[in-house]
């Protein structure tokens, strides 16, 4: 993940709301079929064609879905601005931490599996992690209790990122040498202090990468590799990965910065950026690349209650507990740097909306989550 809160340059957006997909690919629909107002979508395209006509992003995807079915697709602005490329539906985004979900199914895909329990230590499949200890002003301290799988999942392993907080922790994540690969930053992760006990605060952190790696352990496979095998493959989704192929470049956003009203600087380049060579850190916690389409797929299987198609990835009662709030009264609202998420919890993966604490973000239960270059969605159960 990249400190990237200037970058504005494409949004990925995706809903999904309600219902079952009933074949592959999610099938179009006409929006008053599924109960969509023609009006309130128009609403959709003038706030998106704005963002661009006003220079504040470079170009735009949103995809809305009901009931299984695609009601509004569109896209706004450009792929690739030295080009004047137009963006299209179906192109490509960085999508940063919307990977966290993705991750998360793939943990509790083992958990399902009995490979793993939630409350395992953290240290039963990482060992480096029995040594971690606790920062205190007056020195490190051993944890009132170790660090587990579902403190990963929820955020609350005591963990930190770095490149938010301003905690004594956070500058020594700042100093952390580059990892050569996940099973070594995860490692260097073991060797720095926490920046609370575990399970007794909500830290937006590596938890994800770490969880990432306990795939790799567990299953005896990388983790793009159990993607590609138990969800990706499962699901149709052919538009995932840590590396853009070449053949799928021409579809690949860029990323910018804003260098001036309607001007925009390319940070990341398509065609010989990061995402276009192998990725050293198989990062589970931000490092996919997918599109619309496929986020759609994901996102419908996880409101189906873990199946679509008649490709089960996951038991009803998991998603039930994935999307049910797991931090204790005193953490919620979910509040911690560089997110206030007012009116939400978080899940096993996912933020969750509680107790109609702020009914603007949507109805009881969404999920949802965003990536640091602009992407985003949520899933409302409800309407």
């Amino acid at each position: 993940m990249r400190l990237a809160s200037w970058l504005r340059p494409c949004l990925l957006f995706v809903s999904t709301i309600a219902g079952a997909a009933e074949s592959q690919g999610l099938p179009t629909e006409r929006p008053d079929k599924v109960g969509f107002a023609a009006a309130g979508l128009a609403r959709i395209d003038s706030a998106m064609r704005a963002y661009v006509t006003e220079g504040k992003l470079a170009g735009i995807v949103v995809a809305v879905a009901k009931d299984g079915r695609l009601a509004h697709w569109k896209a706004f602005g450009l792929r690739s601005v030295e080009a004047k490329a137009p963006m299209k539906p179906n192109d490509l985004f960085r999508i940063a931490s919307m990977t966290k979900p993705i991750t998360s199914t793939a943990i509790m895909i083992l958990v399902d599996a009995g490979k793993i329990s939630l409350d395992d230590p953290v240290a039963k499949y990482l060992p480096a992690f029995g040594a971690v200890k606790v920062w205190t002003p007056s020195g490190p301290v051993p944890p009132r209790r170790p660090m587990t799988v579902r403190d990963l999942l929820r955020h609350t392993s005591g963990l930190t990122y770095g490149i938010f907080g301003q905690t004594p922790v956070d500058s020594l994540y700042r100093k952390m040498p580059a990892a050569t690969d996940l099973a070594d930053l995860t490692d260097k992760l073991a060797q720095l202090p926490l920046v609370g006990h575990p399970g007794e605060v909500w830290n937006y952190s590596y938890s994800t990468d770490v969880l990432g790696r306990i795939v790799e352990v567990v299953s005896g496979v990388s983790l793009d590799r159990f993607f590609a095998e138990r969800i990706f493959a499962p699901l149709k989704m052919k538009d995932s990965f840590f590396e853009v192929p070449v053949a799928k470049r021409s579809r690949f956003t860029g990323t910018y910065a804003r260098s001036g009203p309607g001007r925009f600087r390319l940070v990341d380049s398509p065609d010989s950026g990061t995402y276009t060579r192998p990725a050293k850190v198989l990062s589970g916690g931000g490092g996919l690349v997918s599109s619309t389409s496929d986020y759609l797929r994901f996102a419908q299987m996880i409101l189906n209650r873990g199946e679509l198609d008649g490709a089960r990835l996951l038991k009803p009662g998991t998603v039930t507990e994935m999307l049910r709030n797991q931090l204790p009264g005193e953490m919620v609202p979910a509040i911690g740097a560089p997110l206030k998420l007012e009116g939400t919890g978080f899940g096993l993966g996912f933020n969750v909306i509680v107790n109609g604490l702020d009914p603007l973000q949507g109805s009881n239960g969404t999920a949802s989550w965003a990536g640091i270059a602009n992407t985003y969605f949520f899933i409302d159960p409800v309407t």
